[in-house]
Order: C-alpha cells, then structure tokens, then sequence
C-alpha cells in the first residue's frame, strides 16, 4: 500500500494574495484539486493525506471533487516538518510506501510519481530531481565565496520523495528526539543513515510560490492540451 501526504499549511506569504496558494486556480481548477487529482490517477497510489490549517475549507473542497482516492485532512503545525509528522500519525497501518509531496506542484506527472515509488521499494528512499542549471557557490558568513561545486554534482530537488514507511517513521522519531529541523524529508532520512536514489524529474514540476509561477504553470498546461 502507497500512502501519499500532502504539506498544505504554509502562510504563502510571497504569493501576496492574502490567500493560500493551494486554493488559487490554474485554469479554472485549483492547485491542491490539480495536484490530488494527478495522484489518483495513478493506480500505485492506496491513500491520500492533506495537511493544512484550514481543514474545513479543504475538506469541502475534497467532498466534491469526484474520482479521487481515499482520503483524510488533518492540521498542520508551525514548520513544514511538524505539519508532515501530524500527516504520519494518519497513514494506514499497512502502508509500505510512503510519498510526501508538496501539495503547490500541481504539474507533478505519473510517470515521476511512479518512478519514485519504484526507487524507493528498491532502495528505501528516493526523491524525485532535476540536474542544476545554474552555478553554484557556496559562500561563507561574510558573504564572499568559498568554493564552486561542480554542477555535474549538483541537483534541484522536487518532490514527491518517497521511502519504506519504517524508514520514515524512525527518521521523523530521531529528529523529534533530537531537536532537530531538517530542509525535506531526505535529509532526515540521511542523518540516520539512509541511503537516497535520485529519480530523473521534470522541469515543469514546479512549486507555486510567487504569482510568476501561476502564469508559467498555466502556460505548461496550455502546452499539455495542445498537444
């Protein structure tokens, strides 16, 4: 069984809009729709979890859209990891596969999904990337650079990311008792060890995060039908 949770409950404050970004609509449809909908279409997937802080308003949204998958709403928390740890609480106790993907990636495809989920019964855990475009530096406190890692070594990552649920589970369990907040689920994964195979993503796979992102997204999509 494949159980996917879906972190919800950002501020979206550089949206601008006063709103939550998961309900803007690209299309005429809205990105947390967009994104569950292409989640259900997959027959790998068992289980869907929302996390965010307007549960009721989410919930109704959820009750009438038709053909998704079973699913639960539940409350976020005041970081990202807090609110994906409420997500763990709810999944199935015969989950074997868990994803966590953002929900504000509405252009996620099959293909990726399913890829993720292949990697992760092999390996135990996998995230879904593109290779970096751009030059990076790393750089020290003062603001000058330090070193150039090559950009062969280097991706962006996406999501969704994917792992054998008991790897998860104690990965969340040793952060909580550590203290410690990580930047994805990988790299608490990574803190206790676990090995991460990378999956070839897409560009199109974007996060909405600024208005900008809402006009690249539609013009993706009117690529898609036109296709």
């Amino acid at each position: 069984m494949v159980t996917a949770i879906f972190p919800a409950a950002g501020a979206s404050r550089r949206m601008g809009t006063g709103t939550n970004k998961i309900f803007l609509e690209l299309l005429g449809e809205s990105v947390l729709v967009r994104t569950l909908k292409t989640f259900s279409e997959s027959a790998r997937i068992d289980f869907l979890i929302v996390v965010t802080n307007e549960i009721d308003a989410v919930t109704e949204i959820l009750n009438s859209t038709p053909n998704l998958k079973p699913w639960q709403v539940t409350a976020g928390g005041s970081e990202r990891q807090y609110s994906i740890a409420n997500g763990l609480k709810l999944v199935p106790a015969e989950t074997e596969i868990i994803l966590v993907h953002d929900a504000a990636r509405p252009l996620v495809n099959l293909e990726t999904i399913e890829k993720v989920i292949d990697a992760a019964e092999k390996f135990g855990g996998a995230i879904a990337a593109v290779p970096e475009k751009n030059t990076i530096k790393i750089i020290d406190s003062e603001g000058f650079v330090k070193s150039t890692p090559p950009r062969a070594d280097l991706v962006a990552v996406q999501t969704p990311q994917g792992f054998k649920k008991e790897i998860l589970l104690r990965a969340y369990e040793q952060a909580a008792q550590d203290n410690f907040l990580g930047t994805d689920d990988a790299s608490l994964v990574e803190r206790i060890g676990g090995k991460i195979k990378i999956v070839q993503s897409d560009y199109k796979n974007i996060k909405i995060t600024t208005p900008e992102d809402i006009q690249i997204a539609e013009t993706f999509l009117k690529e898609k039908f036109l296709s």
